[in-house]
């Protein structure tokens, strides 16, 4: 068996999630489906570097699969090019157009595209234009209809970063941890005028970006102070006024690795338990990369 990095993006607007779900359409479905027939075998299990919940779109998503090596030898035929060339090509012949896979290759030793990820990056777009969202940007961007200040959201994001319990802004789960490490959480405005929220964290729990958004747009229309937020995070409980904004204006946007000598060791890290100074200890390292 061989192990190959998969790069893919998509719309996830038709979707049901990244997720394979019996009776619904999903991208590990489709993407599956695909590698089966390019590949002339049974459809190949993929293993992904964050779940994507329903209507959530990724441009730099990555997966791993493990795969027959004849068969990825096979890939080219009779024509010079190389399996990876080959493998991107056929599989371009066989999706939707909602999804691509962008680059497809053998994967370093120890590589495994969930737990060997040190950070995700998402983007949330949001436009607070008084006639609303451009209507061929409509399936990537939120229309919020009171105006941002966007310095008082950005203000307000430095009291979420550092390595924090997020259980106030994330969907429960049983024996999963909720502890996570927010690397950046900042607002720009575009020149097209649409306000981008760039979220970085080692790894997300569900829902926990379009919480923390929803948070703080709040706070940029005013309906909250600067300091909400922080001591939403501090009661480490669902406080019921934190919206969590439309999934249709988030996107996947990269997901980085270490060196490739610590991949494997990255991989063993992750599944440890994760313990807050002087809390307890949080099962659930095997859950890190949840849905965002």
């Amino acid at each position: 068996m061989l192990r190959v990095r998969l790069d893919l993006a998509y719309d996830g607007t038709d979707f049901s999630g990244w997720a394979a779900q019996p009776g619904r359409r999903t991208v590990q479905g489709v993407v599956e489906a695909a590698l089966g027939t390019i590949l002339r075998t049974e459809p190949p299990r993929l293993t992904v570097a964050g779940r994507t919940d329903a209507g959530v779109h990724a441009r730099g998503q990555v997966c791993h699969v493990d795969v027959p090596a004849h068969a990825w030898e096979a890939l080219p035929g009779r024509s010079s090019r190389t399996p990876e060339t080959s493998a991107v090509r056929r599989l371009a012949a066989v999706l939707p157009p909602d999804v691509r896979v962008t680059a497809a290759a053998p994967a370093p030793e120890g590589f495994d595209a969930r737990f060997s990820a040190t950070w995700r990056r998402y983007v949330y777009r949001v436009s607070d234009a008084p006639h609303g969202v451009d209507p061929l940007l409509r399936r990537f961007v939120l229309w919020h209809d009171r105006p941002l200040d966007l310095a008082a959201m950005n203000a307000a994001a430095v009291g979420l970063l550092g390595e924090h319990d997020f259980a106030a802004y994330c969907r429960a789960r049983e024996g999963a941890s909720t502890i996570r490490r927010l690397l950046t959480a900042s607002w720009e405005r575009r020149l097209d005028g649409i306000a981008s929220a760039t979220v970085e964290a080692d790894a997300f729990c569900h829902n926990q970006v379009r919480a923390i958004v929803g948070a703080l747009l709040h706070v940029g229309d005013g309906r909250r102070p600067v300091d909400w937020p922080a001591s939403v995070l501090a009661r480490r409980e669902r406080d019921s006024a934190v919206t969590v904004v439309a999934p249709h204006g988030l996107t996947l946007e990269a997901v980085g690795y270490p060196p490739e000598a610590e991949l494997a060791e990255r991989a063993r890290q992750t599944r440890r338990l994760r313990v807050l100074p002087g809390g307890h200890d949080l099962p659930g390292g095997h859950d890190l990369p949840g849905g965002a």
